[in-house]
């Protein structure tokens, strides 16, 4: 089976906010799939299913972002995941808002729901989609990452939410490698157009 682990904070106030994109690419598979997210344990929500004819778990950790490698550790224990056979979805504001970038391991980039992963499964070899939400221009990052996309943003992080979950489903049917080839390119934006 192959954990995929939507990274965010749970709770209306966090809905929608920068730091909750994977939730987002997690709950937008689990809508195209038909795999509810109803189960409870594991101090997460969770549904099994299949996905590209691969038997999956989608997993949003309940413990709030700096803690998410408690309960990604507890199921990974349970149904004896290894780190390889999982896919992390965060955001990244070391990318450019929009933007995936797909891959098989590395550091955290300081984001701490990732560390927190890292540091409980004792590996960076964590397969990661990470998706870019900008940097904050007042370089204040705590409250970048809570606050809320602004309007005229919603169409690229759409987008970038549907070009996440088209990354994981092409991972599932074709690999790592041919997926990171794909995906791994820039975007074309209107700026980069001109």
């Amino acid at each position: 089976m192959r954990l995929i682990v939507g990274l965010g904070n749970p709770g209306r106030e966090y809905a929608g906010t920068r730091h909750n994109v994977g939730f987002e690419v997690v709950t937008l598979l689990s809508k195209r799939h038909g795999i509810p997210l109803s189960e409870r344990g594991f101090r997460a929500l969770y549904g099994r299913g299949v996905i590209e004819g691969e038997p999956v778990c989608l997993f949003l950790p309940m413990t709030y972002m700096n803690l998410s490698g408690e309960a990604v550790g507890a199921i990974s224990r349970f149904y004896r995941i290894p780190p390889e056979d999982m896919i992390v979805i965060l955001d990244d504001v070391n990318l450019p808002l929009g933007q995936i970038r797909l891959r098989a391991q590395g550091s955290s980039g300081g984001q701490k729901g990732l560390e927190s992963i890292l540091q409980h499964l004792g590996t960076e070899a964590v397969p990661r989609v990470r998706v870019g939400i900008g940097r904050p221009s007042d370089g204040d990052v705590v409250s970048y990452v809570l606050s809320r996309f602004k309007r005229e943003e919603e169409p690229l992080v759409q987008e970038a939410t549907m070009r996440a979950a088209d990354a994981v489903e092409y991972v599932l049917k074709e690999g790592w490698n041919k997926a990171m080839s794909r995906f791994n390119r820039p975007q074309v934006t209107p700026e980069t157009r001109s």
